[in-house]
C-alpha cells in the first residue's frame, strides 16, 4: 500500500470521526442547552410575573398608606363626621384611585365606612365583604388592627379575587396610637391579569387553584414551555394558579440552525476532502515522490551536481513564511484599526449619552431645588410649637382659639405643600425613568447595531421628548403639535433614537429663539407618511420662528463641532449626533431656512419598519 492511498484513507477516517463527534455534540450538548435556556427563560418570566403582581399590590398599599396616615381620616374614625365622607369618599375618588373597595375600620373590626364600585358600570359591585358590618371573626388581619402594621394579600370574594392592602390609621404625621385600619381593594379581573402579563412581557393565564403545584411546575410541550405557580390567600389557602406560556422558539430555531449547520458542515467536509486530496497530491505527495526518486538517484549515482528543482519548494516555503508574516502584520494592523475605531465610536457615543443625560438631569435638579425651597418654607416647626402650646394647661381662651385657627391654616398650607411635592416627585420619577430608559437603550445600541423597533404614536413620542428637555428650554417654547401627528397614527420605528433626536431638535429650536432675541417663540411639529415602490418613510418637520440659518451654514450645521452659538455653552455635538443616529437608521436629516431672522425648519426622513398592516396616513 503506497503512501498516497494511506494518506487519503487517513484523512477520510479523520473527517468521519469529526462528523460523528459533531453529531454527538449537537445531540448531547447543543440541543439540550437550548432546552435548558428555554426553561431558564420560562422561570425568569414567572419571576417577572411575581414582581409585576407585587408591584400592583405595592401600588394599592401606597394608596392605603396615604389614606391611613391622614389627619382627616384619623378624626373621622373618632367623630364619624359625614362631611368627610361627602367631601372625600365618592365614586370619583374610587375611580381616581383605581380601586373597587374602600373600608375604614375601627379597632374592634367594625366598618366605620364602606364603599364599593364597579369601575366599568359605575354601579355598586355587590361584594360580600363590603356588605358586612364588621370583619369576619376569623379574618387574619384582625390581629393587625391594634398592632398598626401595614399588610397586603389576596382574598376570594363572590365577585372574584380581590387584591387587598391595609394600612393603620395614624394622625397624619405617622404617629399613633392607631385608631383602626384603612383597607383598599382591587379586583383581579382578566384585564388586570393581562396588564400584569404585559408588564412582565409574558403570556399570562389565570387558572383555578390546584392547576399547578405551590412551587414552580414546568411543563414542556412541542410548542410552548409552561410554568405554573399557585398563590395563596390571606387564610393560607390556594386561591389561584398563574400560568406563563413561553413559546419554544429557541429550541425550534436551534434545531433548524443545527440542521442547517450540519448540512453545511457535511457539504463543506466533502468539498474540503476532495480539495484537500487534490492539494496534498499536488503540493506534498507528488513533490515527495520526486524527492524520493532524486534521493535514490543521488545515492546510486553519487552525482552531487545533480539538482532537483527544489527552488519551487524552497520558494514555496519562503513564500508561505513571508505570507504568514504579512498576514500576521495585516491582522495586527487591522486589530489596531478596529480598536481605534471602537474607541472613537465609543467616545462619540459617550458624548451623545452625556449630552442627552445632561438635558434630562437638569430639570430634575431644578425641581429638586424648588422642592427643597417649598419644604423649607412649610410651617411645620410653627405648627409643632402651636401644638405644644395648646397642650399646656391654663392657656388664655382667646390665645387657644387663635392657635387652633393657626393650626387649621398651617394644615391647609402643609397639605398644599405635600400635594405639590408629590407632583414634583412624580415628574422627577418619570424623568428618572426616561434617564434609565436612555441608558438602557444606549447600552443595547453599544452591544448591537440593531435597534429595538416599537409601535409609536407620534404625539406620545413628542410628549416623551419634552419630558427630558430642560425647563429653561420648555419655558422658552410653545410646542404646537400639528394634527398630522394624530392622522399618521401608529408607526413602527426605533422609538428611543427618534425621541432623543426630537429632544435635540427642541433644544436647538429653543436656543434659536433665544439667539433671535425673543423671550418666547413657537415650534411647530408636523408629520406625514411618504410611500414609494420599495418602502414607506416617516417625514417629520420641526419649524421654529427663531434666529434662522444662513444659506452657507445649512449643510454645516450637522458637522461635528460646528455651531453658530457660543463655544462656552455649545460644543456642536447635538445635531451631529442626530445626523449620525438618523443615518444609522437608514434615513437622513436636513435643514431649510430663508435666512437669518426668518426661522428654520429641520426635516427628518426615517424608513418605517415592515409590518403586516402598513400605517395609513389618515388613521386615527
Amino acid at each position: 500500500m503506497n503512501i498516497r492511498f494511506k494518506v487519503i484513507a487517513l484523512i477520510a477516517a479523520i473527517f468521519l470521526i469529526f462528523g460523528v463527534a459533531e453529531v454527538l455534540v449537537e445531540q448531547r450538548v447543543v440541543l439540550p442547552s437550548f432546552a435548558e435556556l428555554e426553561r431558564a427563560n420560562a422561570h425568569t418570566a414567572m419571576r417577572r410575573i411575581d414582581n409585576a403582581l407585587d408591584m400592583t399590590l405595592q401600588g394599592i398599599a401606597v394608596s392605603a398608606v396615604d389614606w391611613g396616615n391622614w389627619a382627616d381620616t384619623y378624626r373621622f374614625v373618632q367623630d364619624h363626621n359625614r362631611e368627610f365622607v361627602a367631601a372625600n369618599i365618592s365614586d370619583l375618588a374610587l375611580r381616581q384611585l383605581n380601586i373597587n373597595l374602600l373600608l375604614i375600620i375601627d379597632l374592634d373590626g367594625r366598618f366605620v365606612q364602606s364603599n364599593e364600585l364597579d369601575l366599568k358600570s359605575d354601579r355598586p359591585l355587590g361584594l360580600d365583604l363590603a356588605a358586612r358590618r364588621e370583619l369576619p371573626a376569623d379574618f387574619p388581619w384582625r390581629m393587625h388592627l391594634r398592632e398598626g402594621a401595614p399588610v397586603r394579600g389576596l382574598l376570594r370574594t363572590n365577585r372574584g379575587i380581590l387584591m387587598l392592602a391595609a394600612s393603620p390609621i395614624l394622625d397624619g404625621n405617622g404617629n399613633g396610637p392607631t385608631r383602626g385600619m384603612v383597607i383598599q381593594g382591587r379586583l383581579l379581573t382578566p384585564a388586570a391579569v393581562r396588564s400584569i402579563g404585559a408588564q412582565a412581557q409574558s403570556e399570562l393565564t389565570m387558572l383555578p387553584p390546584g392547576a399547578g403545584s405551590s412551587a414552580d411546575e414546568l411543563v414542556e410541550t412541542d410548542r410552548v414551555t409552561r410554568v405554573f405557580r399557585t398563590y395563596r390567600d390571606l387564610y393560607g389557602q390556594p386561591i389561584m394558579t398563574l400560568r406563563v406560556d413561553v413559546p419554544r422558539e429557541i429550541t425550534a430555531r436551534g434545531r433548524t440552525a443545527v440542521t442547517y449547520a450540519s448540512s453545511c458542515l457535511t457539504l463543506a467536509a466533502v468539498i474540503v476532502l476532495i480539495l484537500l486530496v487534490m492539494v496534498l497530491n499536488r503540493a506534498i505527495l507528488s513533490p515527495l515522490a520526486s524527492v524520493t526518486r532524486h534521493a535514490v538517484a543521488v545515492g546510486k549515482d553519487q552525482d552531487l551536481t545533480t539538482r532537483l528543482d527544489l527552488q519551487r519548494r524552497d520558494e514555496f516555503g519562503v513564500l508561505a513564511r513571508e505570507f504568514d508574516r504579512m498576514v500576521d502584520r495585516l491582522a495586527q494592523s487591522r486589530t489596531a484599526l478596529v480598536d481605534q475605531s471602537y474607541e472613537a465610536g465609543f467616545a462619540e457615543l459617550a458624548k451623545g449619552v452625556l449630552h442627552n443625560l445632561g438635558n434630562a438631569l437638569t430639570p430634575i435638579g431644578v425641581r429638586l431645588a424648588r422642592l427643597g425651597e417649598r419644604l423649607r418654607a412649610a410651617p411645620a416647626q410653627d405648627a409643632q410649637q402651636a401644638v405644644a402650646e395648646l397642650q399646656q394647661r391654663g392657656a388664655d381662651p382667646q390665645r387657644h382659639a387663635d392657635l387652633e385657627e393657626f393650626l387649621q391654616l398651617a394644615c391647609r398650607e402643609l397639605a398644599v405643600t405635600v400635594t405639590e411635592a408629590r407632583a414634583d416627585v412624580a415628574v422627577m420619577a418619570r424623568q428618572t425613568t426616561v434617564v434609565q430608559s436612555t441608558l438602557a437603550e444606549q447600552m443595547r445600541t453599544a452591544r448591537s447595531n440593531d435597534h429595538v423597533i416599537e409601535q409609536v404614536r407620534l404625539g406620545e413620542l413628542l410628549t416623551q421628548a419634552l419630558e427630558i428637555v430642560p425647563d429653561a428650554a420648555r419655558q422658552r417654547l410653545t410646542v404646537n403639535a400639528d394634527d398630522s401627528l394624530r392622522r399618521v397614527g401608529v408607526v413602527r420605528l426605533a422609538r428611543t433614537v427618534l425621541r432623543l433626536v426630537l429632544q435635540n431638535l427642541i433644544i436647538n429650536a429653543a436656543d434659536a429663539i433665544r439667539d433671535g432675541g425673543k423671550e418666547r417663540g413657537m415650534l411647530r411639529v408636523s408629520a406625514e407618511i411618504m410611500s414609494d415602490a420599495e418602502r414607506q418613510q416617516l417625514h417629520l418637520q420641526c419649524q421654529d420662528d427663531g434666529v434662522g440659518i444662513a444659506a452657507e451654514n445649512l449643510e454645516r450645521v450637522f458637522e461635528k463641532g460646528f455651531s453658530t452659538k457660543s463655544p462656552e455653552t455649545n460644543h456642536g455635538i447635538g445635531l451631529h449626533w442626530c445626523a449620525n443616529a438618523i443615518n444609522a437608521l437608514g434615513g437622513r436629516i436636513w435643514a431649510v431656512s430663508d435666512g437669518p431672522g426668518h426661522g428654520a425648519a429641520l426635516h427628518v426622513l426615517v424608513p418605517l419598519a415592515t409590518r403586516e398592516t402598513a400605517p395609513l396616513a389618515g388613521a386615527a
